[in-house]
């Protein structure tokens, strides 16, 4: 009877995660509203093109909208009148060098353009209808089809270059630095750290990538630590939890700019390169090419912006609460719409690398005050955000055993892949359509 309910509660067990891994794929499809067609005609931007001539041009150097509706054969008053109606979905400023526009036209010899089509992207494009007698103009967006997919991989020198010797996509490198900017410092990753996740791909017909849509759950090895990320939605917002429930978001990230080298560390007394000098140096300076964006760690308030002369040049404070507030000095410029008072959000662009004040070269000097005192940056513990709610627990805990049961199984899959193509471990993933 024991043995029984034992292997009831299993099948319970199986059928819930079953449920939750569907539920959370759901949760993260972007499938356009496009209908579903049950015969064989030919579709193309949602149109039925069986009996019309399609036209494809490329926008180039010197090409305006008028001159593009002139040049199609439309009059003077009907391009203005063009113009003017889709100006609102695609101002004529927006017309990108190389996106690609479409003239559909019936098949006689009058070639009469019955619609016009402008990809203001890859995804994105807008519709002129001219087929009756009332100008017509509406916004859409090309089918998306998102691809599951699994990679791994060990740090040899870098994230970046992980990523690529995966076989994925650069994309990925990004959004796994922003997935863990809370917990790891990727200026310091070292050497054997490693990777495993899952994400989702977005495919256009198939044929043209489009992006990471969305990491379907990680695991990152550094420091000898191990690192979970669990998607998971609560009050309607899709956030990343670790094992036990808690945010991976925290107050503050870890660095304000991506992927670049420590040039100088917290001290006490460090050699000043300009002034030939030792003195403290109560900051982390983060090498970098002049115009890199740099961001704010945290959601605050602008306090202070000018330039120190002899000093840190261009700069801007932040105060974040009662307790902390950062700096970043030696900026080339500030961002638009950057003042003394302004509200901004953590990963916010606040302005750009340079070399302005007391400096050798471009770089940012990064600091941060606790209770008004210096304190290391690279040693900075933050509290995380609001965990899972006690009475979504168990949706959770259901949900993070699922997301490790496809990690572990796509790990086997792929390594018994490599192992019988004798390919490297690293370069293997795995691929379903969702």
């Amino acid at each position: 009877m024991i043995k029984q309910t034992e292997i009831f509660k299993s099948i319970i067990f199986l059928l819930i995660v079953f449920i939750a891994t569907s539920c959370l794929s759901k949760q993260d499809e972007t499938y356009t509203d496009t209908a579903h067609k049950e015969d064989d005609s030919i579709y193309a931007y949602g149109i039925c093109v069986d009996s019309l001539d399609m036209n494809y041009y490329k926008i180039e150097s010197g090409d305006y909208l008028s001159s593009i509706l002139m040049n199609l054969g439309f009059t003077g008053s009907d391009a203005e009148l063009i113009t003017e109606t889709i100006t609102p979905h695609y101002p004529p400023s927006k017309l990108q060098i190389g996106n690609t526009y479409a003239a559909i036209c019936t098949p006689d010899t009058t070639s009469a353009i019955q619609y016009l089509v402008f990809e203001k992207s890859k995804s994105d494009y807008v519709v002129v209808d001219l087929s009756s007698d009332s100008l017509k103009v509406h916004e859409s967006t090309k089918p998306i089809t998102l691809k599951r997919k699994y990679a791994e991989g060990t740090i040899t020198s870098s994230l970046w270059n992980s990523i690529i010797e995966s076989g994925a996509s650069p994309m990925l490198a990004l959004k796994l630095s922003d997935l863990y900017a809370w917990q790891v410092d990727f200026f310091g990753i070292k050497k054997g750290d490693s990777f495993r996740l899952i994400y989702d791909e977005a495919w256009i017909d198939d044929t043209t990538f489009l992006d990471i849509a969305s990491i379907g759950g990680a695991q990152f090895f550094h420091n000898d630590r191990e690192y979970i990320a669990v998607p998971f939605k609560q009050d309607s917002i899709r956030g990343y939890f670790d094992e036990e429930g808690n945010s991976l978001r925290k107050q503050f990230l870890k660095a304000p700019l991506d992927f670049f080298r420590i040039s100088s560390r917290f001290s006490n007394s460090r050699f000043h390169p300009v002034l030939k000098r030792y003195r403290a140096h109560h900051g982390v300076d983060y090498a970098a090419p002049t115009g890199t964006p740099v961001k704010t760690v945290g959601d605050g308030v602008v306090i202070s912006k000018g330039y120190q002369r002899g000093g840190g040049g261009n700069y801007l404070k932040v105060k974040h609460n009662s307790v902390y507030t950062t700096t970043y000095m030696h900026l080339s410029r500030f961002a638009k719409g950057i003042q003394k008072g302004s509200s901004v959000r953590q990963g916010e662009v606040i302005g750009y690398v340079g070399a302005t004040g007391l400096a050798t070269g471009p770089h940012l000097d990064y600091r941060v005050h606790k209770n008004n005192q210096p304190i290391d940056p690279l040693k900075m513990e933050a509290p995380p955000s609001y965990p899972v709610k006690p009475e979504l627990m168990d949706s959770f805990l259901v949900i993070r055993d699922s997301v490790m049961m496809e990690l572990d199984s796509l790990r086997i899959t792929a390594h018994n892949i490599a192992k019988s193509d004798s390919i490297s471990q690293h370069q293997v993933y795995s691929e379903s359509v969702r």
